[in-house]
């Protein structure tokens, strides 16, 4: 039995721009996860100081990323949709 796609799919001209933001969001986060790695192998004292509310630096830091992480994913999913929206059906 040969299943067909359920949407026609054809090209999607905001792949470029889609590629692009993505690479830039990538070494962004890169950029902020090398930072925790660097304190962590140079100066781990740090991580142990206390930061916010009694949790250390470490604990801000860590959970910090996966906020990023979560923020970055919306800020993508928002600028995307709105690459195809504009790009794709004209």
């Amino acid at each position: 039995m040969l299943h067909e796609p359920s949407a026609e799919i054809g090209t999607d001209k905001a792949a470029p721009k889609k590629a692009k933001l993505g690479v830039i969001m990538f070494v962004i986060y890169t950029i902020v996860y090398a930072g925790f790695v660097v304190i962590g192998l140079t100066v781990p004292e740090i991580m142990g100081l206390p930061l916010i509310g009694e949790q250390n630096i470490a604990i801000v830091y860590g959970f910090g990323l996966i906020v990023l992480a979560i923020i970055m994913g919306f800020i993508y999913n928002y600028f995307c949709t709105k690459y195809e929206d504009k790009l794709n059906n004209n």
